[in-house]
């Protein structure tokens, strides 16, 4: 039986705010995965609703389970460090992907491969 019941309003109210917040960014990352238009725009919304849902979660459940067990809980921070880590090299390696793939069918959107003398101007 859990006894988050017996929480004092002082903590249970941060706890909700976060979740809540948390909830709210990682929904309006997957709206934007949802509603945006092309793969490029696809990418940034579910990245950065992941990395600050998760953060705003993460910090909840640390708060929350620190007050329960009258003890510091930070299991999770091996969690957002995973997190923080892994979701921006996966949108470079995905975005990079997919830019040389267009690149190779030479799609008129993409820019082409800056040439070395180009790249003082």
């Amino acid at each position: 039986m859990s006894h988050a019941s017996d929480l004092p309003i002082w903590i249970a109210v941060p706890v909700a705010l976060l979740l809540l917040l948390g909830s709210g960014l990682s929904l309006a990352g997957a709206f934007g995965l949802v509603s945006l238009k092309t793969f490029y725009e696809r990418l940034h919304a579910p990245t950065i609703g992941t990395s600050c849902g998760m953060g705003c979660v993460l910090l909840g459940s640390m708060i929350f389970f620190s007050a329960l067990q009258s003890r510091l809980v930070i299991h999770e921070v091996l969690i957002a460090l995973l997190v923080v880590v892994t979701t921006p090299v996966t949108l470079m390696l995905l975005g990079r992907a997919a830019l040389h793939r267009d690149r190779l069918e030479g799609r008129a959107e993409v820019p082409p491969t800056a040439r070395p003398e180009d790249v003082g101007r």
